[in-house]
């Protein structure tokens, strides 16, 4: 009996169907891995080469770091913690000294006492902080979706999963801050064992240390989930969570920190070694990826040389982008206050069409952006929120800068405000993209 591939299936069925007529037309396995390798070809030339690439969760990573990925030590295991004794298998010496100048080198980065490397994706890093401070039934707050809060902290991520009572830290929607007031009201009435600070809609810095000593009240603790701030954070040009008061931080080690796609978990409270190396091990990660590890070292000592001047640059271009959008007739958040402090621009696209309609057509001209929740929206409008959010890291890792900004802001109103066809204005993006081909702010092998 043949099964069927369609029921309950949740990726779209146009897509699986032609990956399926795809591999019927080939005449053995070695053409179809070459089909592989031809859709990866073509996702290099169009997204690496041909376009602006303005999302906020992605960064290119160096040659180096992209050649340590594919690295001999990636096919190895190495459970457990550094050191031959700890070790499930034998043969890890040269793999301790790699693991070990990671968590150095993160150390140095974040300026913190303790580190850990072993977090194969950010949202385990949140499992990590919830296994290890929290307990099923505990009341927790975050920040809502629409007000720039990801589901790694609300009821269908792993707070969720760890079968938390999750409340909204309640924000102010014209300042996109924390309502400092509300907050300690709330706080004070359900006592949160954790408050959680993590946004990827973010562009201003949270008030820590207020929040901080609220929740001290009770002994409640504050972690900052920096997934998106955290090269913001290692390069001085955001606020440093763990002195203002948050007992722990996680973050991407992709995004602002252009590193590999993983996770980075730091803090300085030497109580907090055993819960939470504990909960990464052996209980959410067991063989980490070794190849990443030496990636994510390798990143790190990158960021050490060149991170101050590459995160301020990327802040300079993300505030030169709102003003410009602004002043071309957009609806960009936080005009009255500077639009942002971070990486991120964030439109009010609803009288355009939406955030769909809007990130899919301006695809179509090569610029990439993603739609976002914005204040206004229900979680439920996930799908077609009224928001979109751009992100200056990569095309700032390209070497562009404030000049570039504006050209860029002129492309986006070319096909937003002044309808202009988009072959027309992808062929401007194409030779744009064209002259800034060469990573900046990392070593040349």
């Amino acid at each position: 009996m043949e099964l069927s591939t369609t029921e309950n299936e949740v990726h779209d069925a146009n897509a699986l169907n032609w990956a399926r007529r795809v591999l019927d037309d080939c005449s053995s396995p070695r053409l179809m891995q070459q089909e592989v390798l031809n859709a990866v070809t073509r996702n290099e030339t169009w997204r690496g080469q041909q376009c602006l690439n303005l999302l906020a969760p992605e960064a290119p990573t160096s040659p180096i770091v992209r050649r340590l990925l594919s690295s001999e030590v990636g096919i190895r295991a190495a459970e457990g913690h550094i050191g031959r004794q700890q070790r499930w298998f034998v043969g890890t010496k040269y793999i301790d000294e790699i693991e070990s100048l990671c968590v150095e080198l993160l150390k140095r980065v974040f300026r913190t006492n303790y580190a850990d490397h072993r977090l194969v994706a950010s949202m385990i890093g949140n499992m990590t902080v919830y296994t290890a401070l929290t307990q099923p039934g505990d009341n927790i707050m975050t920040i809502s979706q629409p007000f720039g809060g990801h589901s790694s902290n609300r009821h269908d991520g792993p707070a969720g999963v760890r079968g938390l009572r999750i409340y909204d830290v309640p924000m102010d929607p014209v300042e996109l801050e924390v309502d400092m007031v509300q907050f300690a009201e709330l706080a004070r009435k359900i006592k949160p064992k954790l408050t959680t600070l993590g946004a990827s809609m973010t562009l201003f810095p949270f008030p820590i240390k207020e929040m901080a000593d609220v929740v001290s009240e009770w002994g409640g603790r504050i972690y900052f989930d920096g997934a998106h701030q955290l090269g913001l954070i290692g390069g001085g040009q955001f606020q440093d969570p763990l002195s203002e008061g948050a007992c722990v931080m996680t973050g991407s080690a992709g995004k602002t920190f252009s590193g590999p796609q993983s996770g980075i978990i730091v803090w300085n409270d030497p109580d907090l070694n055993k819960p939470l190396t504990d909960a990464i091990f052996p209980t959410l990660a067991a063989t980490h990826q070794v190849n990443r590890v030496a990636a994510l070292a390798a990143a790190a000592a990158e960021f050490l040389a060149f991170g101050k001047d590459y995160m301020a640059q990327i802040v300079a271009n993300a505030q030169t982008l709102g003003h410009a959008l602004h002043r071309r007739g957009m609806t960009v958040l936080c005009a009255h206050k500077g639009f942002t402090r971070t990486h991120q621009v964030i439109v009010d696209v609803r009288s355009l069409g939406g955030g769909y309609t809007v990130a899919n057509r301006l695809a179509e001209a090569n610029i990439i952006t993603n739609k976002n929740l914005i204040p206004g929206d229900e979680p439920e409008n996930w799908d077609f929120p009224g928001g979109l959010r751009l992100g200056s890291t990569e095309v700032t890792r390209l070497g562009m800068k404030e000049t570039e900004m504006e050209f860029i802001a002129d492309l986006i109103a070319s096909v937003l405000i002044n309808k202009e066809s988009t072959e027309t204005v992808r062929s401007r993006v194409t030779d744009l993209r064209a002259s800034f081909q060469t990573l900046q702010y990392c070593f040349v092998e």
